[in-house]
């Protein structure tokens, strides 16, 4: 892992696996080096350069690409396993010329998710990508490819949802809710990236050295489109890169036994949506799955804002799913806790697996991908003259592209080209968005504090339905 130092701030260097992909096939070798530089390249390359930008926070991926524009990646075979080839890379991956070493684990699992698992789970006929089954079938296996399940273990992952972009006072709050979950024994998994990704991670691994537990798991789960705006936090100990957002979200809560929400922006709203629209279909009603919306006093705004919208979107079926806990760590680990081991007992009683809830219902439409484009923006249905659950969905896919204009390459470039967003809708819930968009505005949740938000939608309000 020894490189060399180049101008202003770059270095080139090798890189062996540190414990990934060490032992391969010869034919597995071939493939990785021919894939290497085949249709998945710039994804690639894409992904491993946000890898490699580790805790220089930016949230914007068009000025990542932009800034390390020379950065290059090739994989090298050997006889046994594989080496990558980094140029003009960020020096702030080395230190005295070697690579972090959990750096060089998060590379390998770029190599592991971008290149060999699209080449089994994309290009194979054995998965239907249409289908509800199918695609939950390819979110396992990407999942059990990367070595995220472990049978033995009782259920005790909570999945940390929140912003990139908060005060320093929340974020020490997420440390310090991290803090009481690790003491009693819960593993954290988040977005992966800094803010309230970062902060329950942080708590967490102090709690965890206090009762000795040197299993725990920090899970970052991210995709192609994000991560160059959140790289992963050096605290994640394992990685994993799905292929797209919507199984992203599925990965949560599909391995997730509880979900956290911490304040953030229309990346949380976005998470927040999703799984109540799934939490709201009939055949999950009976289902126990602790959600719990909390922070320090300071968000309790925050949290007002997005009970209100919910309240007038989804109705009070959405708000009976949740809890609020403002300002207290302790209880909000405790009641989660009691939550998981509810969890647990259920699936006990129903023989589901505990590391993976096939149980859950996800209809097509909170599994096919959504590509946020100024047409299919536009024409998105937000009404209340449907089920509150596919209503849900639509809301998703709104803030879903909404926050590919704030921060990823493809939406700025799309906003940069076709001017902003439009959201079409009526016009009592158009109100409430626009009162919700503003509110996180307002309190700087759209960008990294000292950044200038510039809006990327425009909300246009129709007649009441």
């Amino acid at each position: 892992m020894t490189g060399v130092r180049m101008p202003e701030d770059l270095i080139d260097a090798q890189i062996s696996p540190p414990g990934q992909l060490d032992i391969l096939s010869k034919y597995e070798i071939n493939k990785l080096t021919d894939d290497s530089r085949g249709p998945q390249y710039q994804l690639f390359r894409n992904c491993s350069l946000a890898v490699l930008n580790c805790g220089n926070y930016m949230d914007d991926g068009k000025e990542l690409l932009e800034k390390y524009a020379d950065f290059d990646i090739s994989v090298i075979p050997t006889e046994r396993a594989v080496k990558l080839s980094v140029k003009n890379a960020p020096a702030s991956a080395f230190v005295d010329g070697k690579m972090i070493r959990g750096i060089a684990e998060h590379l390998f699992a770029v190599l592991r998710d971008i290149i060999y698992v699209s080449s089994e789970i994309t290009g194979d006929p054995r998965y239907d990508l249409v289908s509800p089954q199918g695609v939950t079938d390819a979110v396992f296996h990407i999942l059990r490819n990367a070595g995220t399940f472990e049978q033995s273990r009782h259920p005790r992952l909570v999945v940390c949802w929140g912003g990139h972009s908060i005060s320093r006072e929340e974020y020490d709050y997420t440390k310090k809710v991290g803090y009481e979950l690790a003491l009693r024994h819960l593993d954290i998994c988040t977005g992966c990236g800094p803010g309230a990704m970062k902060g329950p991670m942080k708590g967490a691994t102090i709690g965890h050295a206090k009762q000795r537990v040197r299993d725990g798991q920090y899970l970052g789960i991210t995709e192609p489109g994000i991560i160059a705006a959140e790289a992963p936090n050096p605290i994640v100990n394992e990685l994993v890169i799905m292929p797209d957002i919507e199984k992203r979200l599925e990965a949560f809560v599909r391995t997730g036994h509880g979900v956290l929400v911490f304040p953030g922006g229309a990346g949380t709203a976005e998470e927040i949506l999703y799984l109540l629209g799934i939490l709201l279909q009939e055949e999950n009603r009976e289902q126990p799955f602790p959600l719990i919306f909390t922070g320090p006093a300071s968000a309790a705004e925050y949290f007002i804002r997005i009970d209100q919208f919910i309240a007038s979107t989804l109705g009070d079926a959405a708000r009976s799913r949740y809890q609020i806990i403002i300002d207290d760590p302790v209880e909000v680990a405790r009641q989660m806790a009691i939550g998981v081991e509810k969890v647990q007992e259920y699936r006990k009683a129903t023989g589901d697996a505990y590391y993976f809830n096939w149980q859950l219902k996800i209809s097509p439409e909170f599994q096919r991908p959504f590509a946020p484009t100024h047409k299919n923006m536009r024409e998105l249905a937000l009404h209340t003259n449907q089920a509150p659950h596919l209503l849900a969905a639509n809301l998703r896919r709104a803030f879903s592209g909404i926050v590919s204009g704030n921060v990823k390459d493809e939406g700025i470039r799309e906003v940069e080209k076709h001017g902003c967003y439009e959201l079409h809708g009526e016009k009592q819930l158009m109100h409430s968005m626009d009162i919700l968009l503003r509110s996180f505005v307002e309190q700087h949740r759209m960008k990294l504090p000292g950044k200038v938000y510039n809006p990327c939608y425009r909300i246009i309000s129709g007649e009441t339905a």
